[in-house]
């Protein structure tokens, strides 16, 4: 069901269009770089063993087929929301909320998982409250602007990618590396490296920060489609290059078994001093994320309040910040409760999971675009959508049983409140 682009730009609630290309690509940076070289890897190589970079392959396919399905239609949709947007004029208003849904209550969870690990870095002793002291500060952060947090996170990016250089030099060129530990041995199992790709799909998933903010880029039709697959690329070019060095120094079982793997590398390799360097940039790398993360899930709440599919409320944009700011206090606050009491490792395949989903949809509403709207080869789609059904259900089962719960309540709540539009529209 195709429908009509929506344009805010003369509405009194609209956001302002200050993000060019450089802007939309580190927001993409910050939230892509900061979630998987920090907390995915290890889990990863526990379910690949020697397949890890087979099953990083495969997610950099996955990536690269939503990326290309979300940047087409984020150009034809220029609006706040991302795919809860796109499937909305594509498929129905029911697949997109289901996309938004997915989101919202999956990305949440990222926030907090990225808090925690900002916690356990900067002080292990106190990790909830430290997380919860970096919420509400890039809370505060984002209701200042989106122009501020882009420029924090442009200083964040720089210094998490001379960080994770220093450490593939010092891996690459120690003693301790060993290339033939590289090679796919026995252990690496079908069901494995697809799980390990489930899970390293939770990294490359910051690109749908760049779609969900289409409505505060200038020329969308330029700047979106360019910045989501240079952040990709850029972010692929990174993982590989650690996930070589560190595969190279650890091993798949020391890889697999390591609580800190960017730490234990350089320590393998001689660099003692990197150490307490690698603390910081993993730090500060969470950070990213977390800046990143609050405002693409500000926006989709923005936008699915909007649409009354949540408080209405909840859309006000602020006069003077041009921020959503309803939203990003809301979702501040939920975030800091969860990271007070919540698991930085559960987060991990219950956010996949949920953003697998998402992108299935974004898929296949970008099956339906015609030729004249950007349509892209109808193999990346149909690559995306099976791709994503396919990782979504080879995580782990509590992620997959999780999740799958978190969206069955959601179509209720759906279900529930088309009930009642019906029977007051009775009256």
């Amino acid at each position: 069901m195709a429908g009509s682009s929506p344009h805010r730009g003369s509405a009194p609630d609209a956001l302002r269009r200050t993000l060019g290309v450089t802007d939309a690509v580190v927001i993409g940076l910050g939230a892509m770089i900061g979630a998987g070289i920090f907390a995915a890897l290890a889990p990863a190589a526990r379910a690949a063993g020697s397949g890890l970079l087979l099953g990083l392959a495969l997610a950099a396919v996955v990536a690269y087929c939503n990326a290309t399905s979300s940047a087409r239609l984020a150009a034809r949709y220029p609006a706040s929301g991302g795919t809860y947007v796109y499937g909305r004029e594509r498929l129905g208003d029911f697949w997109g909320y289901l996309a938004g849904w997915a989101f919202v209550v999956g990305k949440t969870a990222s926030c907090a998982a990225m808090a925690l690990t900002f916690g356990a870095y900067a002080w292990p002793g106190q990790a909830h409250a430290v997380a919860v002291a970096a919420v509400v500060a890039l809370t505060a952060v984002n209701y200042a602007g989106v122009r501020k947090s882009a420029l924090l996170g442009r200083v964040i990016v720089a210094v998490v990618l001379a960080v994770l250089a220093a450490v593939v030099v010092a891996a690459l060129t120690s003693d301790a590396v060993e290339f033939g530990r590289l090679d796919v041995g026995s252990d690496a199992t079908a069901g494995g490296v697809f799980e390990a790709a489930g899970l390293l799909f939770f990294a490359f998933a910051g690109y749908a920060r760049v779609a969900t903010l289409g409505e505060e880029v200038r020329d969308p039709a330029r700047t979106v489609r360019r910045a989501i697959p240079l952040a990709l690329g850029i972010t692929l070019a990174v993982y590989v290059a650690v996930a070589v060095a560190v595969l190279a120094v650890l091993g798949p079982n020391g890889l697999a078994e390591a609580s800190a793997p960017l730490s234990e590398a350089a320590r393998a390799g001689g660099a003692e001093w990197l150490v307490p360097v690698v603390r910081l940039g993993a730090a500060l790398a969470a950070l990213g994320a977390l800046l990143a993360l609050i405002l693409g899930v500000s926006r989709t709440v923005l936008a699915m309040s909007r649409d009354r599919h949540l408080p209405p409320a909840l859309a006000a944009v602020h006069p003077r910040f041009a921020v959503p700011h309803r939203a990003e206090l809301l979702v501040g606050a939920v975030v800091a409760v969860v990271a007070a009491t919540g698991d930085v490792r559960a987060a991990i395949g219950f956010s996949s999971f949920g953003v697998l989903v998402y992108y299935a949809v974004a898929n296949a509403s970008a099956w339906t675009l015609a030729p004249d709207e950007g349509r892209p080869p109808r193999l990346v789609p149909a690559v995306g959508l099976a791709g994503c059904l396919v990782l979504a259900f080879a995580l782990p089962a509590s992620s997959v049983l999780a999740g799958a719960g978190v969206l069955a309540l959601g179509a209720g709540v759906y279900a529930g409140a088309r009930v009642v539009r019906r029977a007051r529209g009775a009256r």
